[in-house]
C-alpha cells in the first residue's frame, strides 16, 4: 500500500542539452512544487532500473530522446511491467512512446495527420513537394530529421524513417493535457522560430481535433502533448503526439495558468500513486 506520502521517483536529465531551451529548470521548478505533496527523489533516466523499487510511482519527465539510451529504456520498461511498477506516462501508450508507426496508422485511418510514408516506393501516396522531411521511426527532438530534394528521394536506402513532403504551414500549435483535461495550449508564430512561443487561444473547433488524439491514445493518466500545424486550407494537421516525456514550456506561461497546470499535474500524479481507478 502506498504510504500517506506517496513516494516518487522523478527520472530527468538534468544535464540534456536542448536547442533553444533549459529542459533543467523547468524539472527543478516542478519537484520544487511536487516535494510539498511527496516524498521525493531523482535520478538519470540510464539509474531508473536499479532505482525504482520502493517508490510509489516512477514519473519520467524531461529525460531526453529516447534514441540515445534505447536498449536501456527497453530494459527499464520489460523490467517495470513484469513487476507491476505505476510509470507515469503509463507504459500503454500508443503514439511516440512506441515509435511513430501510429503517424502512418492514423493516416490510413483517416485522421488529419500530416502526409507520411516509410517507403521510398509509397511516394505516390504523397503530394507532389519540392522538398521532403525525413525522419527516424524512434527519434525526438529533430535528431536524426533531413530535408531531402525531392529528386534526391528515389535514392533514399535508410531504413526504419518516414517521410512527410514540408508543408508550408502557418504555424505550429500544442496542446498540452493532463489526464484527459486540457491545460494550455501554446504557439509559435514564427514558423522559423520553433521554440519562441507564445499562450495560444484555442477555439472550440481546435480542442475537437486535439481531443481526437488524446482519445485515440486512451492513457487515462498521464501528460500529453498535441502538436499541430495550420495547413495552407486553414485546418490543423497532427505533427506528433508525444506521451513519453512531453517538454512543457511552462516558462512560456503566465504564472496563472503555470500554477493552474501543476495543481492538476499534482493532484493527477497523486491519484495515480495511490492506484485510484480512471473513472469508466
Amino acid at each position: 500500500m502506498p504510504a500517506a506520502r506517496p513516494r516518487l521517483l522523478y527520472v530527468t536529465d538534468l544535464a540534456y542539452q536542448a536547442r533553444g531551451r533549459r529542459y533543467c529548470d523547468e524539472d527543478i521548478h516542478l519537484t520544487s512544487r511536487l516535494r510539498a505533496h511527496f516524498d521525493l527523489a531523482l535520478c538519470h533516466p540510464l539509474d531508473a532500473a536499479a532505482l525504482m523499487d520502493g517508490f510509489d510511482a516512477v514519473v519520467v519527465r524531461n529525460s531526453g530522446p529516447l534514441l540515445g539510451y534505447r536498449k536501456e529504456y527497453d530494459a527499464f520498461r520489460a523490467q517495470a511491467l513484469a513487476a507491476g511498477t505505476r510509470v507515469y506516462n503509463p507504459l500503454t501508450g500508443k503514439a511516440d512512446m512506441a515509435g511513430k508507426q501510429y503517424l502512418l496508422d492514423l493516416a490510413a485511418a483517416g485522421f488529419p495527420v500530416i502526409p507520411t510514408v516509410d517507403r521510398a516506393e509509397d511516394l505516390d501516396r504523397l503530394p507532389a513537394a519540392d522538398r521532403y522531411v525525413v525522419k527516424p521511426k524512434h527519434g525526438a527532438d529533430s535528431l536524426g530529421l533531413r530535408i531531402v530534394p525531392g529528386g534526391e528521394l528515389a535514392g533514399l536506402t535508410a531504413q526504419d524513417v518516414l517521410i512527410q513532403p514540408c508543408v508550408d504551414f502557418a504555424y505550429e500549435v500544442s496542446f498540452y493535457f493532463v489526464d484527459d483535461d486540457f491545460q494550455y495550449a501554446l504557439y509559435a508564430p514564427d514558423p522559423e522560430r520553433r521554440w519562441e512561443l507564445r499562450p495560444y487561444p484555442a477555439t472550440a473547433a481546435d480542442l475537437e481535433f486535439a481531443r481526437r488524439f488524446i482519445d485515440w491514445n486512451d492513457l487515462g493518466y498521464g501528460i500529453q502533448r498535441v502538436d499541430a500545424c495550420r495547413a495552407p486550407d486553414g485546418g490543423l494537421l497532427l505533427v506528433e503526439l508525444e506521451d513519453v516525456n512531453p517538454y512543457l514550456s511552462l516558462d512560456a506561461l503566465p504564472e496563472e495558468a503555470r500554477d493552474a497546470f501543476v495543481t492538476a499535474f499534482t493532484a493527477s500524479l497523486s491519484r495515480f500513486a495511490q492506484g485510484v481507478p480512471v473513472p469508466a
